[in-house]
């Protein structure tokens, strides 16, 4: 850690830092746990250029999904956007799962999606994300999923190279086609917004706990959705989930249809496989 980022954290925690070591934290931050002289245990994050309003819309959405109390979030310490920019949370100690983990996890999934959200999107209007993809706030599913997920993905990909024309000419006309799903009913919920299996620890007593967020009013199934995207859930979390907070009727079919995005993000970021995955994804509701 630099002289300046440890000069910063300092002041603002009011004590010393006494030991800092490189963590992973992402692919996009870089992140320390830090060790201080009046004891406590902290994780730190830090961007030499980040967008605007980097780490203070992250504890805000940390904040948002802890405020309802029914998932566990660190806490956050400290945050500044100004250079250095930072983000201290509470140290969180990884310990085994336990059988009741999954279980526990599914139904507070659950709960915090009932707790619900405002609108779709965001009140703040924040872009959340690696691609800063757009939150202005929306009064349905389909216009949001549409309007601010799929077509500005589909420019991203265009721009990128990372879909071929006409892969990306469905992606666009799916867009305009999202209120045919039975789906689109549903009032917003209240999401984490890149729930894969990386973004959930487990820490003592076997408690789950939800980190980096790119939170928003959505559609509760997106979450669902990436969870079986890259899988690390096992089925007593869904079966918890469905039992406490049922899905409506035809959710599997939709199950592709909420992949798509993260599937087009992966394509964008790091190609591969993924662009083979999203045009079959896409195919399946766009023939």
């Amino acid at each position: 850690m630099d002289g300046d980022l440890a000069a910063a954290i300092e002041s603002t925690l009011g004590a010393m830092v006494q030991a800092s070591r490189r963590v992973h934290g992402g692919d996009v931050a870089t992140a320390y746990r830090v060790d201080l002289a009046d004891g406590r245990r902290v994780f730190v994050k830090t961007h030499a250029q980040p967008p605007a309003g980097f780490f203070t819309t992250e504890a805000s959405s940390l904040s948002w999904l802890g405020e309802v109390a029914v998932v566990d979030v660190p806490a956050v310490l400290a945050v500044s956007d100004e250079t250095p920019t930072f983000l201290v949370l509470s140290w969180i100690d990884i310990d085994a799962a336990w059988p009741t983990t999954e279980a526990d996890f599914g139904r507070s999934l659950a709960e915090l999606h009932r707790a619900g959200a405002p609108c779709f999107g965001r009140e703040d209007r924040r872009t959340t994300g690696s691609r800063a993809l757009p939150n202005d706030p929306a009064s349905t599913w389909s216009e949001f999923y549409g309007s601010r997920r799929l077509l500005p993905l589909a420019r991203l990909a265009r721009d990128s190279g990372s879909l071929g024309d006409s892969t990306i000419a469905r992606l666009e006309t799916l867009a305009g086609r999202l209120d045919q799903f039975v789906s689109a009913d549903e009032p917003p919920a209240r999401l984490h917004g890149d729930l894969w299996a990386g973004n959930r620890l487990v820490g003592a007593g076997g408690r789950s706990w939800l980190i980096d967020p790119a939170a928003h009013g959505g559609h509760r199934e997106f979450d669902l959705a990436m969870m079986r995207l890259f899988g690390g859930f096992g089925p007593a979390c869904f079966g918890a989930y469905d039992d406490t907070f049922p899905l409506t009727d035809g959710w599997p079919d939709r199950v592709s249809l909420h992949q798509i995005a993260p599937l087009v993000v992966h394509a964008v970021k790091f190609g591969g496989g993924y662009a083979a995955s999203a045009a079959s994804a896409i195919s399946r509701y766009v023939g």
